[in-house]
C-alpha cells in the first residue's frame, strides 16, 4: 500500500533579487513548481533561465515586484509562502535566497510542523542533487538522508513507517522496500538513528552529511 501514496509537492521560491541561477535541471517525474520573483528594478533575465522555466510549463510562474521598497520582494515572498502553506500544508517548501531575515519566520513554521528550508542557492536542495536513487552507493543515500533529517529540524519523522514514508518520497519513490529497509538499518548500524520498537530517535551531526 505505501507504493501508492502521494509524493509530496515541492514548492521553490527564488528570491531573484539576492540569488540568481543561470538555469537549473529538476529530476524526473518529481513534482516541483517554481515561482521566481523579480525585483521591481530587474528588467531582464538570462536566456538560459527563462528557457529552463519554459520546459516547465504551468508548473513555473514569475511574479513582478510592482513597487520599490526595503523588503518588498521578500514580503511579496512571505505572502505567496503563507498562501501555499494553507493550500498544501504537506508540501516541501524551498526558498532560496542569501537573506537571513527569513529563517525567523521559518523557524516558526518548523515549530507548526510546516516542511521548509531556506538555500544560498537552488543546487543545495538535496531532492535536486540526484535522480538515480536507485543506482546509487548506499554511502551517497545516507549521505543525502542525513542532510534531509537535519534540515528537517524538530520536523523530523519518530516513527519508523513515517520515516521510511520520508526517505521514500526524498529519493522520488525510486527505491523498493528492500532498498528502503537497507537504508533504515544501515542508518542505524552507524549510530545515525536508534529504533526502540517503532520508535526513532536521532544522532545526527551536521558533518555526518560532509562525508
Amino acid at each position: 500500500m505505501s507504493d501508492t501514496k502521494k509524493v509530496r509537492n515541492n514548492y521553490i521560491l527564488i528570491d531573484y533579487e539576492n540569488v540568481q541561477p543561470s538555469s537549473f535541471e529538476f529530476t524526473e517525474n518529481f513534482p516541483f513548481q517554481v515561482i521566481v520573483f523579480i525585483g521591481a528594478n530587474q528588467k531582464k533575465i538570462p536566456i538560459e533561465l527563462a528557457t529552463s522555466l519554459q520546459k516547465l510549463g504551468n508548473n513555473a510562474k514569475y511574479v513582478i515586484v510592482s513597487s520599490i521598497g526595503k523588503n518588498a520582494l521578500d514580503f511579496y515572498i512571505t505572502f505567496y509562502l503563507g498562501k501555499l502553506c494553507e493550500k498544501d500544508s504537506k508540501a516541501f517548501f524551498h526558498i532560496i535566497s542569501k537573506d537571513t531575515g527569513f529563517d525567523i519566520l521559518l523557524k516558526h513554521l518548523k515549530e507548526n510542523k510546516i516542511l521548509v528550508n531556506r538555500y544560498n542557492c537552488i543546487d543545495e536542495i538535496v531532492a535536486l542533487k540526484k535522480s538515480n536513487w536507485d543506482a546509487m552507493q548506499i554511502d551517497e543515500q545516507i549521505k543525502l538522508s542525513v542532510e534531509y533529517l537535519i534540515k528537517r529540524g524538530n520536523a523530523k519523522p519518530r516513527k519508523v513507517e513515517t520515516l521510511n514514508n520520508s526517505l521514500n518520497s526524498l529519493s522520488g519513490r525510486r527505491l523498493n522496500p528492500n532498498q528502503l529497509k537497507t537504508l533504515i538499518n544501515t542508518l542505524a548500524k552507524r549510530g545515525l538513528i536508534v529504533i526502540e520498537e517503532d520508535k526513532v530517535t536521532y544522532r545526527l551531526k551536521e558533518s555526518e552529511s560532509l562525508k
